[in-house]
């Protein structure tokens, strides 16, 4: 079977964004939502806003999406989302909100916790996706990269990601079986844009913490890297650990 690719640049910013995106954009056409996590407000390790300005301004009829949170932060109701995307800059561009209008299903073809996850019903409003990620720590993932950002990013604030993070009776289970049930959130996106989705993580200010958790967030303690691109979602993810835990013990042991 022949290996994915995954280009990688050590420098970060908006040119080296647009050369790799170049190389993985694929089948991307139509309307373009770009996945992003826009962090609660004065999250220090968001990506920065003039180098996603850069990078969104030539990709044609684009649109920065997110979806409403499950916990109560600055993101958990359409209406605090909005100031915070205000006051995070992220002003340039449309910012759509997918589950501002409610959700819709979206199958998981031989999904073992689920048949179908609930989405942003805006989802539904575009041809392809850009996943543009943040890679960093997470404290009931593991890491942050493309599949958390589709598959908790994607689902619903108050239905899909209570689906993801319930086991029983408990809401936030993590664990393996949270692990099996996120690749689940992200299967059912994947298969919903079929080659029309590439991903592109952006390894810098990679705290132990999610940017969920804003100006609380651990201080990084490990260096930049760079940016992975793959038209592979499993290929991107992995080669962004790999190379964390190649640095010296010193810097990845968070």
């Amino acid at each position: 079977m022949a290996k994915s690719k995954v280009y990688f640049s050590p420098v970060i910013d908006a040119e080296h964004l647009n050369k790799l995106y170049d190389l993985v954009k694929g089948e991307i056409s139509g309307k373009v939502a770009i996945k992003l996590h826009t962090g609660e407000r004065h999250g220090p390790n968001i990506l920065p806003r003039d180098m996603v300005q850069a990078f969104q301004a030539r990709i044609p009829n684009s649109t920065i999406v997110e979806t409403n949170t499950l916990y109560h932060g600055d993101r958990y109701t359409t209406k605090d989302h909005l100031e915070t995307l205000k006051i995070n800059g992220w002003t340039f561009c449309p910012v759509d909100i997918m589950d501002a209008e409610g959700d819709a299903a979206l199958p998981v073809p031989g999904g073992k916790w689920f048949k179908e996850v609930a989405v942003g019903k805006h989802l539904l409003n575009y041809d392809s996706m850009l996943v543009l990620t943040h890679f960093k720590g997470h404290s009931m993932g593991g890491f942050g990269g493309s599949l958390k950002n589709i598959a908790i990013g994607c689902a619903s604030g108050k239905v899909g990601k209570a689906q993801l993070h319930r086991e029983g009776d408990k809401l936030w289970s993590g664990g393996p079986n949270f692990m099996e049930r996120m690749v689940e959130g992200g299967k059912a996106v994947t298969t919903h844009f079929g080659p029309r989705i590439t991903y592109i993580n952006v390894l810098r200010n990679m705290s132990v913490d999610c940017d969920c958790a804003g100006t609380s967030a651990a201080p990084p303690t490990t260096p930049d890297i760079g940016i992975l691109a793959s038209t592979d979602i499993l290929a991107v993810d992995k080669a962004s650990v790999d190379m964390v835990y190649a640095l010296p013990e010193d810097q990845r042991r968070d």
